[in-house]
């Protein structure tokens, strides 16, 4: 407890600083982007796009486009290959080997001592300290964390540069102060193989007083129940009564609420949401009856936002922070102290706030459906199947939707693969339940639902037990970082699947 004390209150300070996003929020935009720039004019990407001219963002919008990997593919591979000050100055060591989750291809992104220190590590005191603040009588500190990160496997791609998963590149930098309340030990949680490694997780960590947890719901959701099987246990407090908060992020935590309440049945649990990923530690909830997270302004990343229903990849037009309007969905483009610029990281966020500046996750740029000008999110999914699960007792495990397409004879529809729980009793009234909350979610699905004319009524295919596990398992991406795509404007994953299910896992 006095542990815990101290470094809450050594953490007030900056939450005084955090409380300035509200007023100062473009100085404290423009003073990174300047910092960004004056770091970055005499790296090889500085000088190719005149960094030494840019002086705000007009001027930086006007010299340097909008990349997306692909345009700064080049520039990555000279950096991982060895060379110095190619996207930000010095050489960078090691590279966050993205887990693909739309296709095979692999990407690396610059991890550098700057995004490390200030950026990413940061952010995690920071979580820290939004947390004592809103649970200031915590004690979290007085035991143990568990962090789980993905399987990973560090791979040395030259004499001068490293790759790995995020999580394995974070955990293997962390100050060796930090072993004192993590569990397990850093060569388990290091482990490359996900099996053994949830093994060796279970064995080392079931008699700990662990008072804090973190990483993907789902992954998260794996290793609880293996836990749970391991130990002969009903719920988790049972093994840590002192259990107090999971920090968690990456996918939508809706679809799992439910189950985690009813495997932690504590009135003193606490659910704090992050949104982290390889290019950035960009926001963390500081409300936990707001499901909006406080956007972070002072972590060396500038932000711009493209208008989704203007949004042409890197033709678009992007605009500043002070330009940005609330309940309409954005692209999320940054300039980072990784070496990134005006860089679109395929995500799509929304405001619900402005002072501060709040934002939801809504979905990806490529994973939505809209085949039929329903411009339908993976939030309107997430929230919709929440409603019809509570509704029909039901929990959903696992899901992805696509569209099929309109033929001479029929017109166009969704379908969705669901792993449940357990099946719902009536599918058909499950389907429309559903079906309703989507139109709730999103008026232009309802328009185009409206009275059949678009838009047939959804299809719901039960997944059998297991189908996503072990499409992720024959991709080699088993693991916390790796997720199932939720929503596609194509047809190639949910084809894959649907053979699949027709087989026994």
């Amino acid at each position: 407890m006095i542990l815990t004390k101290f470094i809450f209150h050594f953490l007030d300070s900056r939450n005084e600083q955090i409380d300035l996003y509200a007023s100062k929020f473009s100085s404290i935009q423009n003073n990174q982007l300047k910092y960004l720039i004056k770091q970055a004019q005499n790296t090889l990407f500085g000088n190719q796009y005149n960094f030494k001219n840019c002086v705000d963002h007009e001027t930086f919008a006007k010299n340097v486009p909008l990349h997306n990997y692909d345009s700064l593919k080049s520039y990555i591979n000279m950096a991982i290959q060895g060379e110095s000050d190619i996207l930000w100055p010095g050489k960078v060591k090691w590279f966050a080997k993205s887990s693909g989750t739309t296709n095979d291809k692999s990407k690396f992104i610059p991890i550098t001592n700057d995004a490390l220190d200030n950026c990413h590590y940061k952010a995690a005191k920071d979580t820290l300290a939004l947390y004592a603040r809103i649970n200031p009588d915590s004690e979290v500190l007085s035991g143990k964390s568990l962090i789980l990160g993905g399987s990973h496997e560090i791979k040395n791609e030259t004499a001068h540069t490293y790759t790995g998963d995020l999580s394995a590149i974070l955990l293997q930098n962390t100050p060796d102060y930090f072993n004192f309340v993590r569990v397990p030990e850093k060569k388990i949680i290091l482990m490359s193989e996900w099996e053994s490694k949830l093994k060796e997780i279970i064995r080392t960590t079931k008699n700990a007083d662990v008072r804090s947890i973190a990483g993907a719901p789902s992954w998260m959701l794996v290793m609880i129940k293996a836990l749970l099987d391991n130990t002969n246990s009903c719920y988790l407090t049972d093994l840590w009564p002192n259990l107090e908060v999971f920090f968690h992020g990456g996918i939508s935590f809706t679809p799992y609420r439910e189950q985690y309440k009813a495997l932690i049945p504590s009135n003193n649990m606490h659910y704090m949401e992050t949104y982290n990923a390889s290019e950035g530690f960009f926001a963390i909830q500081n409300d936990l009856t707001d499901p909006a997270m406080l956007l972070m302004l002072d972590l060396g990343i500038y932000y711009e936002f493209i208008p989704m229903d203007e949004f042409n990849d890197t033709d678009s037009k992007a605009i500043p922070l002070e330009e940005v309007e609330l309940n309409k969905n954005y692209a999320l483009v940054i300039s980072t102290n990784t070496g990134l610029w005006r860089y679109i990281i395929g995500d799509t966020v929304k405001f619900l706030s402005k002072e501060p500046y709040k934002i939801i996750i809504t979905g990806r740029t490529k994973h939505y459906i809209n085949a039929f000008g329903e411009e339908l999110m993976v939030d309107n999914a997430d929230k919709a199947l929440a409603i019809a699960s509570e509704k029909h007792c039901v929990k959903i495990m696992d899901y992805t939707g696509a569209p099929v397409f309109m033929s001479e004879n029929a017109k166009g529809k969704h379908q969705w693969i669901i792993e449940f729980d357990h099946a719902p009793k009536d599918i058909k009234a499950f389907t429309n339940d559903f079906d309703n909350a989507l139109k709730e979610q999103n008026s232009d699905y309802e328009a185009k639902r409206y009275k059949d004319i678009t838009l047939d009524s959804p299809e719901i295919v039960i997944a059998r037990p297991n189908l996503f596990h072990d499409w992720l398992a024959s991709k080699g991406k088993l693991g916390g970082q790796n997720k199932v795509p939720r929503l596609a404007n194509n047809r190639d994953l949910i084809n894959i699947l649907l053979e699949m299910n027709k087989s026994i896992g």
